[in-house]
């Protein structure tokens, strides 16, 4: 899967908005492609987002036991209990998968509620 649209042009008219500038083939990149979002993407990018997210909160709570929220994750994260290297990389996993989860529910409703172009 790509994140961009490439499109080639030969022709003056077909590229640079028809400036006429002359010049050779060339490659034009959109950064958002034809669809925007892609599900894979998205779902990368708050996997690794949410699960920076959870480590910092795990080293928040050992570093500052007081103001501890584990007691929340326990509730978030299925099997996750506090704390041992198994349920660290459980919940770990877990929040990684949110993020799929939230880019495999987005992403199509975005594309729906998006205008066409």
């Amino acid at each position: 899967m790509t994140d961009v649209t490439i499109n080639q042009a030969t022709d003056s008219k077909e590229c640079c908005g028809g400036k006429g500038h002359k010049h050779k083939e060339h490659t034009h990149v959109s950064a958002h492609g034809k669809q925007g979002l892609t599900i894979y993407s998205l779902g990368m990018a708050l996997g690794v987002f949410l699960a920076i997210t959870f480590t910092l909160c795990v080293a928040f709570d050992l570093l500052f036991p007081a103001y501890a929220m584990y007691p929340f994750w326990i509730k978030l994260l299925p099997g996750f209990s506090w704390i041992s290297p198994s349920s660290y990389l459980l919940g770990l996993a877990e929040s990684f998968a949110y993020g799929w989860y939230v880019a495999l529910l987005f992403v199509p409703l975005y594309r729906f509620f998006q205008p066409a172009r």
